[in-house]
């Protein structure tokens, strides 16, 4: 019994168990808060539906788990006797030491800001980093993180990059091949029954004619627009692809093709 008291009161065992209690009460208030904020999305959906307000709560969540590391971890350093009063203080005569060690930290952080403020993207847009597009899922105070869409695998980008980061439109452009010979009265009217078509798919939010678009060597150019969630231009693209050439089977159309022709010499 005397060595458990011993041990009670040993000042490093007090340190310990008040360091164990701060760390849990962080914890316990970021779950409450965690919560709230997941009962708030759900019960005002009409609010929270929107983009950048979606964004906001998460950049939100993400500043209350930093600040409350950075104030637990004081807390900490006080309990172990750590004159923090003194240690901010100083922080000014190491700040430009500091300020070079964590300039990325800080690069990132600022950024992040800008993404909310300026409003460069939103949870749920699609964007391109590189050869990577991306639906984004998450936008932190130091990192973005995309899905791939092509490997559906995570990418996290640091804030600091995002002018490398391009936003992608919902629009699909596709160049419609048709025959010199084809009138052009009578091919407008074939692509019109083609965006009839495109416009029944599932994902299709609607499809235009935008006219002529170039004179290539073997036929003419014929320039249409079809819009649908970026996220979904892929499988949008292949199944209106599929629609224009069953199009053009059906009023037998073949488009020339350059053709070379080898001689052998004997």
């Amino acid at each position: 019994m005397e060595s458990f008291e011993k041990l009670i009161n040993n000042i490093w065992i007090q340190r310990i168990i008040w360091s164990i209690i701060v760390i849990l009460v962080s914890l316990l208030f970021y779950t409450l808060f965690s919560r709230f904020v997941s009962n708030r999305e759900k019960k005002d959906a009409k609010l929270f539906g929107n983009k950048k307000n979606r964004t906001l709560l998460k950049m939100l969540r993400s500043v209350v788990r930093y600040c409350l590391i950075v104030l637990a971890a004081l807390f900490i350093l006080q309990i172990f006797g750590v004159n923090v009063s003194s240690m901010l203080a100083g922080v000014g005569i190491v700040g430009i030491t500091i300020g070079f060690a964590i300039q990325d930290a800080l690069k990132d952080i600022i950024r992040g800001l800008d993404i909310v403020s300026d409003n460069y993207y939103s949870v749920g847009d699609v964007v391109k980093y590189g050869d990577i597009v991306g639906k984004v899922l998450l936008v932190g105070i130091k990192t973005t993180k995309i899905q791939d869409l092509s490997s559906m695998n995570t990418v996290s980008i640091a804030n600091r990059n995002i002018d490398q980061v391009e936003l992608v439109s919902n629009a699909i452009y596709i160049d419609i091949p048709l025959p010199y010979e084809l009138k052009i009265a009578k091919a407008e009217t074939i692509i019109n029954q083609m965006l009839s078509d495109i416009k029944k798919l599932p994902d299709v939010i609607n499809a235009s004619y935008l006219g002529l678009n170039n004179f290539s060597s073997s036929s003419l150019d014929y320039l249409i627009e079809i819009d649908c969630d970026p996220a979904l231009k892929r499988p949008v693209r292949r199944a209106a692809l599929g629609l224009i050439v069953k199009a053009m089977e059906s009023h037998g159309i073949t488009v020339p093709y350059q053709q070379i022709d080898l001689h052998n010499k004997k």
